[in-house]
Protein backbone atom coordinates (compact mmCIF):
# COMPACT_ATOMS: atom_id res chain seq x y z
CA UNK A 1 0.00 0.00 0.00
CA UNK A 2 1.44 3.28 0.83
CA UNK A 3 3.42 4.48 3.32
CA UNK A 4 1.17 7.00 6.22
CA UNK A 5 4.57 8.63 7.38
CA UNK A 6 4.77 12.09 8.00
CA UNK A 7 7.65 12.87 9.98
CA UNK A 8 10.95 11.12 10.64
CA UNK A 9 11.14 9.50 13.77
CA UNK A 10 12.76 6.91 16.01
CA UNK A 11 15.81 5.46 14.59
CA UNK A 12 15.57 6.49 11.21
CA UNK A 13 15.16 10.26 12.39
CA UNK A 14 18.54 9.66 14.89
CA UNK A 15 20.43 8.17 12.06
CA UNK A 16 19.90 11.28 10.02
CA UNK A 17 21.58 14.81 10.36
CA UNK A 18 20.29 16.78 12.66
CA UNK A 19 19.30 19.53 9.83
CA UNK A 20 17.29 16.72 8.52
CA UNK A 21 14.87 17.19 11.58
CA UNK A 22 12.54 19.81 9.66
CA UNK A 23 11.53 17.39 6.94
CA UNK A 24 8.37 16.53 6.59
CA UNK A 25 6.33 13.89 3.95
CA UNK A 26 3.40 13.28 2.82
CA UNK A 27 2.12 10.88 -0.06
CA UNK A 28 4.64 8.05 0.83
CA UNK A 29 7.32 10.75 0.00
CA UNK A 30 6.32 12.00 -3.02
CA UNK A 31 5.76 14.96 -1.10
CA UNK A 32 8.37 16.84 1.20
CA UNK A 33 8.23 19.51 3.43
CA UNK A 34 10.66 21.88 4.78
CA UNK A 35 10.33 23.68 7.93
CA UNK A 36 12.10 27.20 7.53
CA UNK A 37 12.34 30.68 7.47
CA UNK A 38 10.51 33.25 4.56
CA UNK A 39 13.17 34.72 2.48
CA UNK A 40 14.22 38.47 2.79
CA UNK A 41 13.68 39.44 -1.00
CA UNK A 42 10.31 38.13 -0.34
CA UNK A 43 8.81 39.78 2.39
CA UNK A 44 10.22 42.73 0.01
CA UNK A 45 7.82 41.79 -3.11
CA UNK A 46 4.93 41.08 -0.43
CA UNK A 47 5.45 45.02 0.69
CA UNK A 48 6.01 46.47 -2.81
CA UNK A 49 2.88 44.79 -4.07
CA UNK A 50 0.81 45.79 -0.83
CA UNK A 51 2.06 49.59 -1.61
CA UNK A 52 1.11 49.17 -5.00
CA UNK A 53 -2.33 47.70 -4.59
CA UNK A 54 -3.04 50.37 -2.17
CA UNK A 55 -1.80 53.51 -4.63
CA UNK A 56 -3.81 51.68 -7.44
CA UNK A 57 -7.10 51.61 -4.97
CA UNK A 58 -6.43 55.41 -4.00
CA UNK A 59 -5.56 56.72 -7.57
CA UNK A 60 -8.11 54.45 -9.75
CA UNK A 61 -11.08 53.77 -7.03
CA UNK A 62 -14.49 54.88 -8.13
CA UNK A 63 -14.86 57.79 -10.31
CA UNK A 64 -17.37 58.09 -13.09
CA UNK A 65 -17.63 54.68 -15.03
CA UNK A 66 -18.60 53.29 -18.33
CA UNK A 67 -22.30 54.70 -19.12
CA UNK A 68 -22.41 57.21 -16.99
CA UNK A 69 -22.19 61.12 -17.03
CA UNK A 70 -19.83 62.82 -15.09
Amino acid sequence: MTDTQTTLTGHKAEDEAPAAHDLHEYAGGYIKAHDGVLPVWLLFVYFGLFTWACYYIVTYWGGVGPGRIG
